[in-house]
């Protein structure tokens, strides 16, 4: 059975990951060797067990494929999205730069490519865990003219209107906004935003493209979100 579809009471089966993936040998593996090491984990083979799923439990991260039968998980992204923010990482055997952006483009939070190793996607699937849960201790505000952030309930507004951020993109803002005025590489946001070394570029450079779509007047001329060529970004304040 790939999961305990059974309610505790009144209150939903927690999780840390969900893996939904119609390869059963695969899936099973990385299930129970995160089960052994102290990731508890179920798995489910398509869409319709996925939102049964979701409808009965909670988990913390969702390894998520494309190719799932007779369904996309692209379309199964765009679906989860419309109700849960849980960070979603993408595995696929499919390598094309178009899927990678794609993925990344319609809310997944990394893209790994198949066959991982089990290593090395437990450790990501760790530092995701670790980073999304909630920092209690940031406080204070930040604001610039008519941009806001409040740190304590981590909300983001502009000219009077709040701005929804994907978790990501608000740490990353976060981070570039409290070292504002320097130029943070890139190797130090994969180190201190992701909290792994195993982001790619890509990843990287469709976040800060999808913050200054929706913090600049004019992304392709950004006034906060500036490339630092051959280093990283830097957030200025003037």
């Amino acid at each position: 059975m790939p999961y305990n579809d059974k309610l505790q009471g009144d209150y939903l089966m927690k999780y840390d990951c969900l893996i939904v993936d119609d390869e059963i040998m695969l899936s099973e593996n990385t299930r129970e060797y995160f089960n052994v090491l102290g990731v508890k984990t179920a798995w489910v083979a398509d869409e319709e067990s996925c939102l049964k799923f979701f409808r009965e439990n909670d988990a913390g991260v969702i390894l998520l494929d494309i190719n799932l039968g007779n369904t996309s998980g692209f379309d199964l992204c765009n679906h989860l999205r419309k109700t849960i923010n849980v960070p979603i990482l993408f595995i696929s055997a499919r390598k094309s730069d178009d899927d990678v952006l794609l993925a990344l483009n319609i809310g997944g939070d990394d893209y790994i490519k198949k066959p991982y190793s089990l290593a090395i996607l437990l450790a990501k699937v760790k530092a995701v865990l670790k980073r999304h849960k909630i920092n209690t201790a940031d406080e204070g505000f930040f604001t610039d003219n008519d941009f806001h952030i409040n740190f304590a309930d981590r909300s983001v507004s502009l000219r009077g209107e709040k701005i929804e951020l994907k978790a990501m993109e608000y740490k990353l803002l976060s981070y570039l906004v409290k070292n504002r005025n320097r130029a943070v590489t890139k190797d130090e946001l994969f180190k201190n935003v992701w909290e792994d070394s195993f982001s790619d570029e890509n990843t990287l450079n469709v976040h800060i493209r999808r913050l200054r779509e929706k913090i600049e007047i004019n992304p392709s001329e950004p006034h906060y979100i500036i490339t630092v060529r051959g280093k990283g970004y830097l957030f200025e304040v003037k």
